[in-house]
This record gives C-alpha cells, sequence and structure tokens, in this order.
C-alpha cells in the first residue's frame, strides 16, 4: 500500500473519530449531571485547579469514539469475505482488512485491556479508589497485552524480561498521563500531539494498522478537547486518562521505528522517548518530589509542571499551550530520527534534552512561593 494511500486511510480515521467524538462528548455533557456523574470539588480536593461542579463522562465519550470504529473494522475483517471487503472499500482499504483479520485476537486483547482500564476509572471518578487497587488493576492489564496481544519491547530478550519491560513501559506511560491530567485541556492535548506524531512516524514506516489506530485516538482526543481546552466544560476523569495514557503506550510499543535490514545504526529505536519526553519528564519529577517529601507519589498535588509555569504569572490557558509546544518540539524531532546519522541522531536528542532543561528551568520553585 502507497504512502498517500495509508496518509487518506488515516485522515478518514481521524475524521470519523473526531466526528463521533464531538457528538457523544456534547451528549455527556447533558447525560452525566443527571446520574450525578459530577466533578465536585470540596475543601478536600485542594490539589484540583477548578472551583465549580463539572460533568465527567469525556472519557467514555472519547472511547466510544475511537472503540466503535475498531470494533467496526474487526468484525467487517472477520466476516465479510475479501471480494466483498474490495467492492465495498476499493483495493487499498482490502490490504488494510486483510492485516486486521490477521491482527483479530491480539486486537480484541488491546480492546479488553482499554475496558478494564475505563472500567476501573469510572469506578474511581464516582467513589476514589486507593493507589493500590489501581495499580493491581494496571499491572494486570498490562501484563495481559504483553503476553497474549504481542505488545512488546526488547524482544532480543528472553520472553519473561520482554513481557515485564512491556509490562514497565505500559504502567508508566499510562500513569504518567493521568498524573497529567491535573489542568484543563493539558492530558487531551498533550494525548492528541503524541497519538499525531506516533501516527506519522507509523506512516513514515509505511505501516497502516498500528497509525491507524494512533489515528482513531488523536481524533477522539481532538472532539473532546473542543469542550476540554481551558475553561473545560467536561472532564474526562481516570475513565479518560487512563485509556489515553494506555492506548498511546501500545501504540508506540508497536510502531516499527527501525528496519534492521537497511544497514543503519538503530537511533530510530529512541523516537517514542523523544515523543513522549514531556509527559514522562512530568511524571518521574513529581514522582521524585513527591517521594523526597516522604509523601505517595499518587497523592495529587499542584507541584506539577503546569502549576510551576502559573506560579510564574502564567494564565492556565498560556500555561497548557506551552506545554503543548514543548511536546510538539520533542515530537517534530524524534521525526527525523529515522535514516539518521550519529551526527544528525546527537543533534536531535540534545535538542530534545535541551528542551527538557526549559521545562526544568520553569518548573524550577518560584522564590518565596510556599
Amino acid at each position: 500500500m502507497s504512502q498517500a494511500a495509508i496518509a487518506a486511510i488515516l485522515l478518514a480515521c481521524c475524521g470519523l473519530s473526531l466526528l463521533l467524538s464531538l457528538l457523544f462528548v456534547a451528549l455527556a455533557r447533558r447525560v452525566a449531571p443527571r446520574i450525578g456523574l459530577v466533578d465536585r470539588p470540596g475543601a478536600a480536593a485542594s490539589h484540583k485547579s477548578h472551583r465549580v461542579p463539572t460533568p465527567y463522562g469525556g472519557g467514555t465519550a472519547m472511547c466510544l469514539a475511537a472503540g466503535l470504529p475498531t470494533v467496526a473494522a474487526l468484525l467487517l475483517a472477520h466476516t465479510l469475505p475479501p471480494d466483498a471487503l474490495a467492492a465495498l472499500l476499493g483495493p487499498d482499504a482490502l490490504a488494510l482488512f486483510g492485516g486486521l483479520r490477521e491482527k483479530l485476537a491480539p486486537g480484541l486483547c488491546i480492546l479488553a485491556g482499554a475496558v478494564a482500564l475505563h472500567v476501573l476509572g469510572l469506578i474511581d471518578d464516582v467513589r476514589a479508589l486507593g493507589p493500590g487497587p489501581k495499580l493491581l488493576t494496571m499491572s494486570a492489564v498490562a501484563l495481559f497485552v504483553a503476553t497474549f496481544a504481542d505488545v512488546r519491547i526488547a524482544e532480543f530478550l528472553p520472553a519473561p524480561l520482554s513481557i515485564l519491560a512491556s509490562a514497565v513501559w505500559i504502567m508508566v506511560v499510562t500513569n504518567a498521563f493521568n498524573f497529567l491530567d491535573n489542568m484543563d485541556g493539558l492530558s487531551a492535548g498533550v494525548a492528541a500531539i503524541c497519538a499525531f506524531f506516533l501516527a506519522l512516524c507509523g506512516l513514515l514506516a509505511q505501516q497502516a494498522l498500528v497509525p491507524a489506530l494512533a489515528a482513531l485516538g488523536c481524533g477522539a482526543i481532538l472532539g473532546f478537547l473542543w469542550f476540554n481546552f481551558p475553561p473545560a466544560r467536561i472532564f474526562m476523569g481516570d475513565a479518560g486518562s487512563l485509556v489515553i495514557g494506555y492506548m498511546v503506550a501500545v501504540v508506540a510499543i508497536l510502531t516499527s521505528y527501525y528496519d534492521s535490514g537497511a544497514g543503519k545504526a538503530p537511533f530510530a529505536l529512541a523516537m517514542p522517548l523523544a515523543v513522549l519526553a514531556v509527559p514522562l519528564y512530568d511524571f518521574l519529577s513529581v514522582t521524585l518530589i513527591r517521594l523526597r517529601e516522604r509523601r505517595s507519589p499518587f497523592r495529587g498535588d499542584q507541584r506539577h509542571f503546569s502549576h510551576r509555569l502559573v506560579q510564574r504569572g502564567l494564565s492556565r490557558r498560556m500555561a497548557v499551550l506551552t506545554i503543548y509546544l514543548a511536546t510538539a518540539a520533542t515530537g517534530l524531532a524524534a521525526t527525523l530520527l529515522p535514516g539518521a546519522g550519529l551526527r544528525e541522531s546527537v543533534t536531535i536528542l540534545a535538542v530534545v534534552v535541551m528542551v527538557l532543561l526549559i521545562v526544568a528551568a520553569l518548573e524550577s520553585p518560584v522564590r518565596g512561593a510556599a
């Protein structure tokens, strides 16, 4: 399949999930208050940035917007014969659905993991769970998809070590986006940017299925972001942040970055780290701050990069846009890694590091601030 055909499919996937997301999020804004699915900040919720009751439901809307087309595509690939698919959708789509037919079992496993995390998030949004049940469920999901969906990194290692490394990666990225959901539009916008660059990386590698999944996620997130950009009119809650983090982690593993037969050094394997540099930095820095202060890493506070920017005098909207730009800068640099030589790769990674150093400088405490 040509890159032009893959690009057309990606645009169609993104557009479809975007339209569905706009519809479902608008519906969720009406339904959520009627069933009591509302975030009501109180005196005990000092880590939250909003002060007025705001409906949840954005996470469910996003999951439906990306999940329904995925399930429909899997069913079509499994039930319709190739001739019927070619007549219905054209020869280019036939190649895509042929791949889906082969990946039916892993695809269902990945979707099952997303559903499990969505249910976990819904329960936590209604009645806050402690870190124990959440970590246990996330660990089980990560190990499940690494084992049964073959979502693995470092496949040169023995299978148990590869599965463990993959599960750790999935848990870290999932929690990174959950932690990043601390300001209106922040986690969703960063996830959309990361999904876009991961889809672009897959397109450059002439993949189709994995970037299509990223494109569906990107469109669903953008539809939600229309209602969530500051000031937010709806929240996604853990029901959304856990799922988008999980899907970004899975797509990052499944995307092809390096062709071992091309005879080039494998610098492109650093692409997912570059694309996700900003959310990973926020997660690691906040975790270290909390551990240093002998507090639970999973107890919310206002010590994130976004909060530091607000303390520096930026509005919440400008703080979010600044983090968008930092994420886009590292993601754009990452797309240059395939085919880059040693000098180019060192330059690209140096740019990513410098962006993170700017983040660190902006995140440093304001003199005299609490």
